[in-house]
């Protein structure tokens, strides 16, 4: 077990945090820097600690829903490489932007020009994608070329009605070998070049965390989030009405416990510490 106290401030914060874990019925995790860090051959490492939390969550009977804005695979493809890192995760319990943005293009009959990663592709196939009047843009990681980005502008420019529809719009993360650009840089170059300004499906937008907690059929303010983001995972879910905790692992800095805009509820240095001080006061 890891131990709960720490010396000082930082353990009077975390006791304090702990007091307002009364009513908790859902749990929402990240994956990407909380879970574990990608990248590599095996397509990332488990952050330790993290494979036997997510049992721990499982078997304290706590409603449990996974947010990522994963977006370089398929939801089928992302899941089945995390049970291969060991992980007990089955598909229909992670919410994703492309699923969302599909139901959103059905539901307004658009027909988009991707501007997305190649093995995410798939997920769009039941959609009309001639003569389109929208552009999707995911995290393409290399096929962010400045041809591709320069077709997805001119796509754009050249609708009476622009609209561009982001798949999240983080600023970068964290793989195995360093930080990365994360879609969001590029979406803001499409808003800038082209006067529009996108409608994000995924963290932060209220109703991608409203989506999770429809599906563990508990209330924002019986769920807390836990994620390595300090403004899509803990600002996201603030504004949802959900409590948030920030982890010390994935993308994490030290200057993000004095964000001018967003504080945590609390922070811990890794999932298994987190995981531990839930399960434990579910239990007082």
């Amino acid at each position: 077990m890891h131990q709960l106290q720490a010396p000082g401030r930082a353990g009077r914060a975390m006791a304090e945090w702990a007091k307002q874990l009364a009513g908790i019925k859902g749990v929402v995790l990240d994956i990407s820097g909380v879970l574990y860090d990608g990248g590599g051959e095996g397509g990332g490492v488990p952050i330790p600690g993290s494979i036997d939390a997510v049992g721990k969550i499982k078997a304290s009977g706590l409603k449990l829903r996974f947010c990522t804005n994963e977006t370089q695979a398929t939801r089928g493809k992302f899941v089945a490489k995390l049970q291969r890192l060991g992980f007990n995760i089955l598909v229909n319990e992670v919410t994703a932007p492309a699923p969302a943005a599909c139901r959103i293009l059905k539901e307004r009959n658009l027909r988009p020009h991707l501007l997305v990663h190649d093995d995410l592709v798939p997920e769009f196939d039941q959609l009309d994608k001639a003569n389109p009047n929208c552009v999707v843009i995911g995290d393409a990681a290399d096929n962010f070329s400045y041809k591709n980005l320069n077709e997805a502008f001119r796509v754009l420019i050249g609708l009476e009605n622009p609209i561009l529809i982001s798949l999240g719009r983080g600023r970068y993360y964290k793989e195995t070998d360093g930080l990365k650009l994360d879609v969001g840089v590029y979406m803001k170059a499409l808003e800038y070049a082209c006067d529009v300004q996108a409608e994000v499906v995924g963290k932060p937008a209220k109703m991608f965390f409203q989506s999770a907690l429809a599906e563990m059929q508990v209330e924002p303010q019986q769920a807390i989030m836990i994620g390595d983001d300090i403004v899509n995972d803990v600002g996201g879910a603030q504004q949802c009405g959900m409590r948030a905790l920030q982890v010390r692992t994935g993308k994490y800095r030290p200057c993000d416990e004095q964000h001018p805009e967003v504080k945590a509820d609390g922070y811990v240095n890794n999932l298994a510490e987190a995981v531990d001080i839930i399960v434990k006061q579910l239990h007082k």
